[in-house]
């Protein structure tokens, strides 16, 4: 079809006119600044994920992010239907199962430079019987064998702030030993 002309219009209540392009630049400014765009959320990958062999659905093997166990993730949004949430990694983009990772809270933003390191329990604790602090409830327990991520550094009383199965809190760093990721 040719000859045809495409204008873009403002409408009022009392006239229509044509748009000049002041008028889009405004209208998109104003646009934009309505939109609420979410922060990312951090993620930890508790455990390898390989989307061509591990993906449940082989038709979206393309569109899901492959990770490694400790790697950071930034996750926008709530996870669908499907269980997977949306997220980047390393400059790639990509669906990540939400059974494969754990939220790492964070108070003020993401830093970029949390250090996750893999731990293995040595012993059994139990903060209710174990614990020298009086507020117990902010640590984690845990079993000798259980393998505990911990994020950044140590804390001046000896606790390291780690997850467990999605499960967050103050670990003793004396019943942990580092566990290599390979």
């Amino acid at each position: 079809m040719e000859g045809i002309l495409e204008l873009d219009v403002l409408i009022y209540p009392d006239e229509v006119r044509l748009a000049t392009p002041e008028d889009i630049r405004e209208w998109e400014l104003e646009t934009a600044s309505q939109l609420s765009v979410p922060s990312p959320r951090l993620f930890v990958a508790l455990y390898p994920y390989n989307p061509a062999a591990m993906s449940p659905n082989q038709e979206t093997v393309a569109e899901e992010l492959p990770f490694v166990p400790g790697q950071l993730i930034k996750v926008f949004g709530d996870k669908d239907s499907d269980g997977f949430y949306h997220g980047e990694s390393g400059g790639l983009w990509g669906d990540v199962p939400s059974n494969m990772v754990a939220e790492v809270p964070v108070e003020d933003g993401i830093p970029d430079d949390v250090v996750v390191r893999r731990m293995l329990a040595i012993f059994e604790y139990d903060p209710w019987e174990s614990s020298p602090n009086l507020d117990s409830d902010a640590e984690l327990g845990f079993r000798s064998g259980d393998i505990i991520y911990v994020f950044g550094d140590m804390d001046p009383d000896g606790f390291y702030f780690g997850d467990l199965h999605g499960h967050r809190g103050l670990v003793p760093s004396n019943f942990l030993q580092p566990l290599p990721w390979n």
